[in-house]
């Protein structure tokens, strides 16, 4: 099976690739993993191989799957307008280049896993939200739904799309907890606003294992439609496209998952961040920490897949060892 990823070298690229290249290492199907990437020179596994935008343009290669992660971190700085224009670049230009390859290709990839993420149903507070339910708009929403939508396009070449809105990531490597490990470390670590606002998390590994999980399910069914009602998108012909929550089906309030942290890193966590004070460093951008969503994984669970961590204790302690 060949996989062609773009942002493979990133925090959940680079993750999935060494899983999924070690569980068909002893397999009869043999695995290659490329890269797509601005710069070939960049550090990248010996078992991965790398492909260059410029390349892909005129590329002849064909490949069983597509994931499309590539784009720039959305809690990484303030939200000015250039930063939303980068943000919103930075999805598109790496997805109008999959198309562009997609079209040309005379042997269709089976598959276009594409990223998102929760903040494609905006603020909604504690409702709970499934893949069936609908949005609020504000700028999260319309960043993850112009990606989506671009995304979707590859169902026009006959290609079927998988849409993954991710939650938060847990993992002591990077993501959200790597941003917050050291003011945590050095005590300082505390809850934010109210705490009272739902985080909807997933570890790492368990985002790994539903995406290999997806891409399997969806590949054993190439031969006919099979997709699950509940989460079912709209495309112009009969290919089939669907959309998965990647979170974690017990989600946590802020509070909770301070005094997880401290608990792990065995620090006090009586410290709390104001609102107005989030509000005043992020400005817009603190919506994302003030501001909860209670996102389940209704499909994912519906199609059978079975979460390694479903609390988030456990989920730190053990992918820290």
């Amino acid at each position: 099976m060949n996989i062609l990823i773009s942002g493979g070298s990133g925090f959940l690229g680079s993750a999935f690739s060494k899983e999924i290249i070690s569980r068909y290492e002893n397999k009869k199907e043999q695995i290659k993993i490329t890269w797509l990437t601005r710069d070939k020179s960049q550090q990248h596994p010996a078992d991965v191989n790398m492909m260059t935008y410029d390349e892909l343009a005129t590329s002849d290669k064909s490949f069983d799957v597509i994931i499309n992660l590539a784009g720039a971190g959305i809690a990484d700085s303030r939200w000015s307008d250039e930063r939303k224009e980068q943000l919103m670049a930075s999805r598109v230009k790496p997805t109008e280049s999959l198309l562009e390859f997609i079209a040309r290709s005379r042997v269709k990839p089976k598959l276009m896993l594409s990223g998102s993420a929760i903040g494609w149903y905006g603020t909604q507070g504690d409702t709970p939200l499934t893949e069936r339910s609908d949005y609020e708009i504000d700028f999260s929403h319309k960043l993850c739904d112009e990606w989506e939508k671009l995304a979707l396009k590859a169902a026009d070449y006959g290609v079927p799309v998988a849409i993954v809105r991710t939650g938060v990531v847990m993992h002591p490597e990077g993501g959200m907890i790597g941003k917050l490990l050291l003011p945590f470390k050095f005590g300082v670590g505390g809850q934010l606003a109210d705490g009272k606002q739902i985080m909807s998390w997933i570890s790492r590994e368990d985002w790994v294992g539903a995406a290999i999980f997806i891409i399997q399910k969806h590949l054993a069914e190439t031969s006919e439609k099979q997709v699950t009602p509940n989460n079912e998108l709209k495309t112009t012909n009969d290919t089939p496209a669907v959309v998965y929550n990647l979170t974690a089906p017990n989600p946590v309030t802020n509070h909770k998952f301070t005094k997880a942290m401290g608990a792990w890193l065995h620090r006090p966590t009586i410290f709390t961040l104001p609102e107005f004070l989030l509000k005043l460093m992020f400005g817009e951008m603190s919506t994302l920490l003030i501001d909860g969503q209670k996102v389940l994984p209704e499909a994912l669970l519906e199609a059978g897949y079975e979460f390694k961590y479903t609390n988030i204790q456990q989920a730190l302690e053990e992918q820290s060892t």
